[in-house]
C-alpha cells in the first residue's frame, strides 16, 4: 500500500513516519536537502563523442536544453533536479512526463511518485506505469512515456527503495527522543539542588516556600535555579542525573544513524568540527564518492535511456561535472592550471582556453594551442 494511503511507515515505535515528521529531524532534514540541492545545482550536460574520439557539449540537442536550459515552463533546471532527487531519496522513485513535440520531447513534467503504481505487462514483460491525477480518471503510461529516476536500492527491480522506508525504525526512534526530551523541558520543573531544614519549617514559611516554588521555578526556563532559604535551610547542589546523560547519549546516537542511512559525513550535518580545516577537500571527496556518485551514475543512465534513442546512445550521453564540488581555493586552482597547462620541462594535457572555461572565462584565438602563453601582445610559445 503507498504511504500515503497508510499514513506514512510503521515502526516499533508505534509512531508513523512520514514525509513531514523525517523532514522535521533537524539531521535528516539537513542531509536530504543537502544531497538534492548539491544535486540540483550541479550541471547536467548532454555530451556528444565524435568518430574520431572529440568529445564536446551537444548544445544542439533538444535534450541539453531540457537539462540546462528549461525542462518545463514552471521549473528551473535546477528546481526541477532537486525536485527529482528529493522525491528519489524520499520514496525511492522520481517520474516526469516527457511531453511530446515536433523535435522530440519539448518539456519534462514531474509526476508525484505517490500516485503512480509500477506494473510489468504480462503480454511482453515491459513496464507500465498508472498514474492517479488529484482530479480525474487514471492513466496509463508506457515505458517510454515517462523519465523515472530510480533508488540505487530496489527491492522488486521495478521501483526504488526510498529513505523513509529504509530509515523508519531510525526516524521513528528519533522522533520519539526529540519528543521525550520536549516533553521533560515543557512540563518538568528541576531545580538545581535539594533544600534541608534542620527542624523543620514553620507553616508561614513552608507556603512562602510553595509560593516561591509555582511562581519562579516551573517550566524549563527556570531550570537550575536555586531558592532562597530561611530558618537554616542548607542547599545542595543536584549532579547531572543518569536520564540526562542517557538522553543526550540517545541524541547523539541517533545522528550518528541518519548519517549512516543518508551517507553524509559527520561533520556536514553540523555535528562535528574536528574534521574541518585542512581536512575539508576529503570531506568533499567522501561526499562525492560514497554519496553522491550512485546518484550520479542512476541519474546519467535514467537520461541515457529514457531521453536517448538506441542510436544516439551510442554517440551521446549525460555527464554531471562533479568537479565543481572539488574547486579549492584560488591558490590550489592556480597551482593545478599552472601543472595542466604545462611548463618549463613539463609537457601540459589542457589547452588554455580548457583552463580559461573552467574559471567562466572568454575563449582567445591563442588558446587552441597547447604548450602557449600569452606574452607582451604576442602569443609565446613554451
Amino acid at each position: 500500500m503507498p504511504a500515503f494511503m497508510a499514513g506514512g511507515y510503521a515502526n516499533k515505535t508505534g509512531r508513523s513516519v512520514t514525509e513531514h515528521s523525517a523532514m522535521a529531524n533537524a539531521t535528516f532534514g539537513r542531509a536530504v536537502r543537502l544531497i538534492a540541492s548539491t544535486v540540483g545545482m550541479l550541471p547536467l550536460n548532454l555530451m556528444s563523442r565524435a568518430a574520431d574520439g572529440t568529445i564536446a557539449k551537444a548544445a544542439g540537442h533538444p535534450v541539453h536544453r531540457l537539462l540546462r536550459t528549461a525542462p518545463n515552463a514552471a521549473q528551473t533546471p535546477t528546481e526541477f533536479k532537486a525536485y527529482m532527487q528529493g522525491r528519489a531519496l524520499l520514496y525511492g522513485d522520481a517520474y516526469a512526463y516527457k511531453v511530446p513535440g515536433v523535435k522530440g520531447v519539448q518539456a519534462l513534467w514531474p509526476l508525484d511518485p505517490l500516485r503512480v503504481t509500477a506494473e510489468r505487462s504480462e503480454s511482453d514483460f515491459g513496464l507500465v506505469w498508472k498514474y492517479q491525477p488529484r482530479k480525474g480518471q487514471a492513466r496509463t503510461f508506457g515505458a517510454g512515456e515517462l523519465l523515472h529516476l530510480r533508488s540505487p536500492w530496489s527491492r522488486d527491480g521495478l521501483t526504488g527503495e526510498g529513505l523513509l522506508a529504509l530509515g523508519a525504525e531510525v526516524l521513528g526512534l528519533a522522533d520519539a527522543v526529540d519528543e521525550s526530551a520536549a516533553s521533560i523541558l515543557a512540563k518538568a520543573a528541576n531545580p538545581g539542588g535539594l533544600l534541608q531544614v534542620p527542624n523543620g519549617l514553620s507553616a508561614e514559611a513552608y507556603a512562602r516556600l510553595k509560593q516561591q516554588w509555582n511562581e519562579q521555578f516551573d517550566g524549563s526556563a527556570n531550570a537550575g535555579k536555586w531558592i532562597v532559604g530561611e530558618e537554616g535551610m542548607e542547599g545542595k547542589p543536584f549532579p547531572a542525573s543518569g536520564r540526562e546523560a542517557e538522553s543526550v547519549a540517545q541524541r547523539k546516537l541517533q545522528v550518528e544513524e541518519i548519517a549512516r542511512l543518508t551517507g553524509i559525513p559527520r561533520p556536514l550535518l553540523m555535528v562535528d568540527d574536528t574534521s574541518w580545516g585542512s581536512g575539508i577537500e576529503q570531506l568533499g571527496l567522501f561526499l562525492i564518492t560514497y554519496c553522491l556518485m550512485p546518484w550520479f551514475v542512476a541519474w546519467e543512465e535514467a537520461v541515457a535511456r529514457d531521453l536517448l534513442s538506441e542510436r544516439e546512445r551510442e554517440t551521446h550521453y549525460a555527464k554531471f561535472n562533479e568537479a565543481a564540488l572539488l574547486r579549492g581555493s584560488l591558490k590550489d586552482q592556480a597551482e593545478f592550471l599552472a601543472k595542466a597547462l604545462g611548463g618549463p620541462g613539463a609537457t601540459g594535457f589542457m589547452k588554455p582556453n580548457e583552463a580559461r572555461e573552467k574559471m567562466d572565462m572568454n575563449p582567445e584565438p591563442w588558446g587552441e594551442q597547447p604548450g602557449w602563453l600569452q606574452g607582451d601582445g604576442d602569443a609565446t610559445q613554451v
